[in-house]
């Protein structure tokens, strides 16, 4: 039961990620070229939905251990946080 419910929350994640990523990309394509719709969408991609998939499918798909897969998640995390505090302070209005 546990195991079912992980399940469903981590698929929630990742379907609440992309959801909110479509509308970001929405909005960067009505408006009058404003980029920082777009970074904001890559680094909540790169926040949420990579380090999830990571979760899941590095163990699964590889023989990675524990710590490299903590190393690759947490560094995807970081560069979406770093994307998104960029696009915050101005980096991505240019």
């Amino acid at each position: 039961m546990i195991a079912l419910a992980v399940i469903g929350l981590i698929l929630m994640s990742i379907i609440l990620s992309f959801v909110i990523a479509i509308v970001l990309l929405r909005g960067y394509r009505r408006g009058p070229g404003q980029p920082g719709m777009l970074y904001l969408a890559l680094g909540l991609i790169l926040l949420t939905t990579v380090p999830e998939l990571l979760r899941v499918g590095l163990p699964t798909l590889t023989s990675v251990g524990t710590v490299g897969r903590t190393t690759i998640v947490s560094g995807c995390e970081l560069a979406g946080l770093g994307v998104i505090l960029w696009t915050v302070y101005g980096g991505g209005s240019k």
